[in-house]
Order: C-alpha cells, then sequence, then structure tokens
C-alpha cells in the first residue's frame, strides 16, 4: 500500500508538470464547439443519461487529457470513435475549459444493501464511505481522498478529476473497467489500476453509491 501512496504523489507531480505547459482553453469559443457532446453528456456537461459521464466542473486538464487519449485511440469508447478526428488541439482545449466552466449537478447516493464475499449484507453507504476515507488496509486498497480530495472534489492542478455527484452507474463501470485492464490511460504508474484491482464488485458498487452523493 506504501508503493501505491508513493506513486501516487510522483504521478502527481509528473503530470502537473506536463499539464503546466498546456495552453488554456477558451470556454466562450467552446460553446460553439460542443453540440456534438450534448446529445450524450447534455448541453451543459450535466448528462441526464447514468451510463454517460458528467463533465461539467471534472477539471479543465483532465478532460483535456481524456478527450486527447480518445482521440487518440489510447482511450477506447467505441460511442466517441471518429467523433473528435477533425477537432485541432485548440478545439480541444475549448471544449475542456468549456465543460469545466460548468456547475455539476449532483446524482445523489441511493440507500441500499450490498452483499461481501462473505454472504454477509452490508450497509452501502456505511462500506462506500469507509473505503472513500479510510481504503482497505487488508488488500492494500488507499483511500481515494489522497488523490480526489475528502469531499471527492478532486485535484484541478494534478488533472485529477472530480468524483462528487457523478452518476454512481458510471463510476461503478470505470472502476471495472479499471480493474480488469479494459480502461489503462491512468498513467504508467496505473494507480488508478492499482488501487481498483483490490475492489470486489460489492465494493465498487457501494463506493460508486456513496460518491455520487458526495458534494
Amino acid at each position: 500500500m506504501k508503493n501505491i501512496f508513493k506513486q501516487a504523489v510522483i504521478a502527481v507531480g509528473f503530470i502537473a508538470a506536463a499539464q503546466g505547459a498546456l495552453a488554456a482553453g477558451d470556454p466562450a469559443a467552446g460553446e460553439s464547439k460542443v453540440a456534438v457532446c450534448a446529445a450524450c453528456h447534455g448541453a451543459d456537461g450535466n448528462s441526464p443519461a447514468p451510463n454517460y459521464p458528467k463533465l461539467a466542473g471534472l477539471g479543465e486538464k483532465y478532460l483535456l487529457k481524456q478527450l486527447k487519449d480518445i482521440k487518440s485511440g489510447e482511450r477506447n469508447i467505441a460511442e466517441m470513435t471518429g467523433l473528435l478526428d477533425a477537432l485541432s488541439e485548440q478545439d480541444l482545449e475549448d471544449i475542456a475549459a468549456f465543460f469545466d466552466s460548468k456547475p455539476l449537478q449532483l446524482a445523489g447516493a441511493k440507500p441500499m444493501k450490498v452483499l461481501m464475499n462473505s454472504g454477509v449484507e452490508v450497509d452501502a453507504l456505511e462500506l462506500g464511505e469507509k473505503i472513500f476515507r479510510a481504503g482497505n488496509p487488508e488488500v492494500g486498497a488507499p483511500a481515494c481522498t489522497g488523490c480526489h480530495s475528502p469531499r471527492g472534489l478532486g485535484n484541478a492542478p494534478a488533472a485529477y478529476p472530480r468524483l462528487s455527484g457523478q452518476h454512481a452507474e458510471y463510476i461503478e463501470k470505470q472502476l471495472r473497467a479499471f480493474r480488469a485492464g479494459e480502461r489503462v490511460n491512468d498513467g504508467d504508474q496505473m494507480i488508478m489500476r492499482q488501487v481498483a484491482q483490490h475492489l470486489s464488485d460489492s465494493e465498487i458498487k457501494a463506493l460508486a453509491n456513496y460518491i455520487s452523493g458526495l458534494n
């Protein structure tokens, strides 16, 4: 677990240094370039569908990295195949700036129970909060707060996204993808893949649900 924490700190430094050289996008210019995004993500980045992520307020540098990764093919999202091909780097910067400038509408957590591998049902919100704030020392999973802040607001300079208020279904899908090695654009340190590999299905569901209600 200490290695994961150490790698996270190193990764923050590398990401911040690399992203610091990027020019800031223009939100006003971006508004005229997001029509293709609105169908899935909402005109203001607040997706009404839980299978599509909310983009509003996630952090400009994080959004720009995802757009670049999707365009280059490093991050594979079938629904977005070819959508960004004709866009310039400035277009991507403007789109990222536009969505980051919008307030995120909270999704909200739900009361539920999850079945642990032991066969015991536990309160999902309590379990989710425990993992988010303290991790799971038994399996070496660190707390989420180290990178994403105690309120889930992320770390914009380091390109760590805001998680709070995101659709629980989307968070769950991404954690499963990191765990399975289907999503691999978390950097050479593989921070998210190393964290997610230790989480069970029930823990992922509980964590995603809890995070969706943070503010």
